[in-house]
C-alpha cells in the first residue's frame, strides 16, 4: 500500500450571520495539520508514499507501522479538510458576491500557491536533493550526478503538498459557476441531518465512484501533478457535502450518538475489511487482485473501507472537537491564526530538519520518527507564528 504527499487547505475564518464562531472548527484544523505533518515525517522515515526526502526503514517492522499510519491518515484527513473548507463557502458568497469572493480566494488561495510554486518549492527541493547520500539518490532513481542537477531542473517548480489548495481552487471557482449558473435557486434550503440510511447510501456510492475511477487511476498514479486524485470522488463529494451542510448548520447539529454508532462502524471495517483487501491480494493464494486498483476484488473491499472510514472518522472528529474543545482560550486563537502557514512551512521545514539536522543520528527509524516529531511539530507552528508577523503575511496566510 502506497499513500502520497498530503496537506491541508485553507478555510474562510468567518462564522456565518448570527451565529457564534465555531471554536471546535479551528481546534480540528490544528489537530489536522499537526497530523498532516506527522504523515510527512512518517513518510520520511520509512512509511510508503513520495515526499521530498526520504530514508529507507530499518526494519520490516517499522515500515509497516508508519506505512499503515499513513494509510489510515489518507483515508479520511483530506476529504475532512474539504469538508470543512466548504462549510464556509457559501456564507463568504452570500456576503461577498461572485467578485469580493473570487477576489478573496485568489489572495488566500493563488498567491500562496504561485510562492511556493516559485520559490518554497525549489528551495525545498535544493535541500533535500544535495544533502541526499548516494544510496537515498539511487532511491529516488538518480544515478549520476547529472542526473541530480537534470532532476532539480525539471522538479524545481511545482505545488507540491499545495496542490490540495490547487485542487481547493478549481472546487471554489466551481462552487461560483454553479451559484452564477442557477441564480441562486434554492441555495438558502436548509437539509435535516441525513439519517443513517442516507449515510450507508452515501458511502456505498462514494466507494463505488472510488472503484470504478482506480480501474484507471491507481493508487499513487500521479495525475497532471495531483498525487492522489484517485480520491477525487473523495474530495469532490466531501466538497459537496460540506456545502450542503452549511445550510443545515450541521457542523453543530450531527447527533453525537450517530458520530459514536459510526465510529464503532469504522473499527469494525478495519478489523475486517481492511484485513481482508490486504490479504486478498495477488501475493496471497487468493488471488484477489492488487488493492491500488485495476478493477481487482481486492480494490473493491479497500474502497468500500476507506470510504467507510473516511465519512466515520469525520463525523467522530467533528463529535469529539465540539464536545471538548469549543470553547476560546489562546490555544485557540493560536490555532485559528496559524494553522494555514504552518501547512505552507511544513514540508520545508520537515526536509530542513531531517537532511541537515537529523541525518547523522542512527537510530531505529520509529525511534528517529518519534525524536523527529518532537522536534518538527512545535518548530512549524513557531516558524508559523514568525512569519505571519511579516507585514502583510498574516493577510494571505
Amino acid at each position: 500500500m502506497e499513500v502520497s504527499a498530503q496537506g491541508p487547505t485553507p478555510v474562510e475564518e468567518e462564522t456565518k450571520p448570527g451565529k457564534t464562531r465555531i471554536y471546535f472548527v479551528d481546534y480540528l484544523r490544528g489537530a489536522l495539520v499537526s497530523l498532516v505533518i506527522l504523515h510527512h515525517t512518517a513518510i520520511t522515515y520509512g512509511g510508503s508514499g513520495s515526499f521530498y526526502y526520504t530514508e529507507p526503514a530499518t526494519d520490516p517492522v517499522a515500515s509497516l507501522v508508519l506505512t499503515l499510519l499513513t494509510n489510515f491518515n489518507q483515508a479520511w484527513f483530506l476529504g475532512a479538510f474539504f469538508l470543512l473548507s466548504a462549510y464556509f463557502t457559501p456564507g463568504s458568497f452570500d456576503r461577498k458576491g461572485a467578485k469580493l469572493f473570487i477576489k478573496d480566494r485568489l489572495i488566500r488561495l493563488f498567491i500562496p500557491l504561485a510562492v511556493f510554486f516559485f520559490v518554497i518549492n525549489p528551495l525545498t527541493i535544493y535541500i533535500a536533493f544535495y544533502h541526499m547520500t548516494a544510496a537515498q539518490l539511487v532511491q529516488q532513481g538518480i544515478t549520476a550526478p547529472m542526473g541530480l542537477n537534470l532532476t532539480f531542473i525539471s522538479q524545481s517548480v511545482g505545488t507540491g503538498p499545495l496542490w490540495f489548495v490547487e485542487l481547493l481552487l478549481i472546487f471554489e471557482f466551481g462552487y461560483v459557476i454553479w451559484r452564477l449558473a442557477t441564480r441562486n435557486r434554492a441555495t438558502k434550503e436548509a437539509r435535516s441531518f441525513p439519517s443513517y440510511l442516507k449515510i450507508a447510501a452515501f458511502i456505498l456510492v462514494l466507494a463505488a465512484a472510488a472503484y470504478a475511477l482506480r480501474i484507471v487511476v491507481p493508487l499513487n498514479a500521479q495525475v497532471l501533478g495531483f498525487p492522489s486524485l484517485f480520491d477525487l470522488p473523495q474530495y469532490l463529494s466531501f466538497f459537496i457535502v460540506g456545502t450542503v451542510a452549511a445550510r443545515g448548520d450541521w457542523l453543530r447539529k450531527m447527533p453525537d450518538m450517530m458520530a459514536k454508532r459510526l465510529f464503532e462502524i469504522v473499527l469494525v471495517a478495519s478489523a475486517t475489511l481492511l484485513i481482508l483487501a490486504i490479504i486478498g491480494t495477488e501475493v496471497t493464494s487468493l488471488g484477489w487482485g492488487s488493492l491500488v486498483g485495476y478493477g481487482s476484488f481486492s480494490s473493491a473491499i479497500y474502497a468500500l473501507w476507506d470510504s467507510t472510514f473516511a465519512v466515520g472518522m469525520t463525523m467522530f472528529a467533528i463529535s469529539f472537537f465540539r464536545k471538548r474543545f469549543n470553547s476560546p482560550g489562546r490555544l485557540w486563537s493560536f490555532a485559528a491564526k496559524n494553522f494555514y502557514a504552518a501547512y505552507f512551512l511544513q514540508a520545508t521545514v520537515i526536509v530542513t530538519c531531517s537532511a541537515l539536522v537529523l541525518y547523522q543520528v542512527h537510530i531505529e527509524s520509529l525511534l528517529k520518527f518519534g525524536l523527529a516529531a518532537v522536534i518538527i511539530v512545535p518548530s512549524t507552528w513557531g516558524l508559523a507564528y514568525l512569519v505571519r508577523k511579516i507585514p502583510y503575511v498574516e493577510r494571505i496566510l
